[in-house]
């Protein structure tokens, strides 16, 4: 990011805080109770969202789980102790 984007970017925040710091009174009839039927449609959809991060949870877990098992099953088999013993069974093998 150069120098000018940068000093750019900080304006633009700097305008965004001050906008934002101003006090917006509504009047008292514009303010209305949101809609039940919207509530009620949106805590249907973040309900749907929280199972399929939940899934999405389980599923990376259990994805780790298996590749710390591969990972632990290849250390086992690098180790040198048996290295040693697979190169020998494997030399017995072929009479060498």
């Amino acid at each position: 990011m150069s120098l000018g984007d940068r000093e750019r970017l900080l304006r633009r925040i700097r305008q965004i805080r001050r906008t934002d710091a101003t006090p917006r009174e509504q009047p008292s009839s514009t303010v209305r109770d949101p809609q039940p039927d919207r509530l009620e449609a949106l805590e249907v959809r973040v309900a749907h969202l929280e199972r399929l991060l939940e899934g999405l949870q389980d599923s990376v877990h259990r994805e780790s789980e298996r590749h710390a098992a591969l990972i632990a099953a290849l250390q086992a088999q690098v180790d040198p102790a048996a290295m040693g013993a697979a190169l020998a069974k494997d030399a017995r093998n072929r009479g060498l």
